[in-house]
């Protein structure tokens, strides 16, 4: 039986960088609609002996006065925070953004007064009045299969989604690149183990791939702490491995 490969390095220094760019637009889609980006970055000690970078098993002490520390970027995401109760519209200001957006509002909103459709409205508890919608999550190759997207994204919808009725995703493969000569039995196998991940966090299943979350559900805390944990054991597996 083939070992399951590790993780390029140590997951427990993996960390967020979140930020929000504001431009200063005194327009009415700058009031609707924020995006979010996040740099997921691996901080890592690399050694320099005089011929360039090499691993740190190369340092002859812990405080080997060679090695740096350097952040390597080596994930991304994207969210938009949509005020539903200011600014333009938020069903066109979501046209307006993107393809993918605009799929979301189609199913979520009243085009006619850009807030929830009524039936989408039955489903939440009023704990806020924005939608969060998580757009994009993506790792580097090596640091995918081992569960870190939904460990990273828990932590940062928990920061984003104050103030928001709903968080709002569409699983499937963001990075098509690597996936072109996938067939179809394949495509549909990784989209569901896709979307697997996201139910774990208590997204449902909605219509047409439309994923919803309340951020009252008791899910999304109870798996942070078991993510957390997945994390932890992760990077003890890592190190054990490493030594």
């Amino acid at each position: 039986m083939s070992k399951r490969p590790q993780p390029p390095g140590d997951p427990s220094d993996l960390y967020l960088r979140i930020y929000y760019d504001d431009k200063l637009c005194d327009t009415p889609q700058a009031d609707t609609m924020e995006r979010w980006s996040v740099s997921v970055l691996h901080r890592r000690r690399v050694h320099d002996g005089g011929h360039g970078p090499a691993a740190t098993s190369s340092c002859v002490t812990v405080e080997c006065p060679a090695c740096t520390v350097e952040d390597a970027t080596v994930g991304s995401m994207t969210f938009y925070r949509v005020h539903l109760d200011r600014g333009r519209n938020a069903y066109w200001a979501m046209e307006q953004e993107s393809e993918e957006l605009y799929e979301t509002a189609q199913v979520l909103l009243d085009p006619e007064t850009g807030s929830f459709a009524d039936d989408v409205s039955e489903r939440l508890e009023y704990v806020g009045s924005a939608l969060l919608v998580m757009d994009r999550v993506t790792l580097d190759p090596p640091w995918r299969g081992h569960g870190l997207a939904a460990v990273l994204a828990c932590e940062v919808i928990t920061r984003l989604m104050a103030g928001c009725r709903a968080v709002a995703c569409s699983p499937g493969i963001t990075d098509l690149s690597s996936w072109r000569l996938m067939d179809r039995s394949e495509w549909d196998r990784v989209n569901a183990r896709i979307a697997q991940g996201w139910e774990r966090l208590g997204f449902r299943a909605y219509r047409d791939n439309v994923y919803l979350l309340s951020p009252t559900s008791q899910d999304l805390e109870e798996q942070r702490g078991a993510l957390r944990q997945h994390l932890a054991e992760l990077g003890a597996s890592w190190r054990t491995g490493a030594s």
